[in-house]
């Protein structure tokens, strides 16, 4: 079923990308300025920062856009002001969901937030109501044609990652955000390509939707994806591969 893969979600995320490339832009921009700002405008220095550089680049976002956003973060063009927020709700057919926000009005962000959930049929809760349901980890999506599987269980695990595991035929290596760096860099050294490589909230469960509520969740995934204030979204949905395909 296509909900159990996280990297479904990228997929799903950068088959989009064409369409709404400006909105992502961003998107992207606003998590560069906001790690730079954090951290300082230095990538070698700042971890956090470098991530959200090379995820931009990932979806070919403009050198420019990029270089705007850490001198805006520095002070040297002007200053916004966003924070980072992680709303909770409940989905269509119960499903848990994790919207990451950087906003600069938390009242507006939840009250769009609340009516696309209630046109949903879910609705928008408290803080810490399904975030128990979910595990963060670091995500690394490997092609199985860019590393056999004994190669890429030995340079992962030994590195630090907890499991290596063939889901939707992509390899998926899950690690502790601590070991995500070490990670990441013996994947490099052994010149393992990834597909991905990105912290995420993986769910422990899953909720298996029918047709209609897969639908109605596809719907409301693509409302969030809309808004400019939500970076991410997780959720613990199980769609019909059906509507995925549709």
């Amino acid at each position: 079923m296509a909900g159990h893969s996280h990297s479904a979600n990228i997929a799903h995320r950068k088959g989009l990308v064409d369409a709404k490339r400006g909105k992502l832009f961003s998107k992207l921009c606003r998590a560069i300025y906001v790690a730079a700002r954090v951290g300082g405008g230095d990538p070698a220095a700042n971890i956090r920062l470098r991530y959200a550089i090379d995820k931009a680049r990932s979806f070919s976002c403009p050198k420019d856009n990029i270089e705007r956003s850490i001198k805006k973060a520095t002070g040297e063009l002007g200053a916004e002001n966003f924070e980072e927020v992680l709303y909770e709700g409940y989905g269509p057919g119960g499903v848990a969901v994790l919207c990451e926000a950087l906003t600069d009005n938390r009242n507006r962000t939840a009250g769009e937030l609340r009516r696309a959930f209630e046109l949903a049929g879910g609705n928008l809760g408290g803080s810490g109501c399904v975030s128990y349901l979910f595990n963060f980890k670091g995500l690394f999506v490997v092609d199985p044609k860019n590393a056999a599987e004994e190669q890429l269980m030995e340079v992962a695990l030994e590195a630090g990652a907890d499991d290596v595991e063939l889901v939707e035929g992509l390899y998926e290596v899950t690690c502790d955000p601590k070991v995500f760096e070490a990670v990441r860099k013996a994947l490099e050294d052994a010149k393992i390509p990834t597909e991905s490589a990105e912290t995420s909230y993986i769910p422990t469960n899953y909720v298996d939707l029918d047709v209609e509520a897969g639908r109605k969740m596809l719907k409301l995934r693509d409302v969030l994806d809309e808004n400019d204030d939500i970076q991410n979204v997780y959720a613990n949905d199980n769609i019909p591969e059906e509507v995925m395909a549709g």
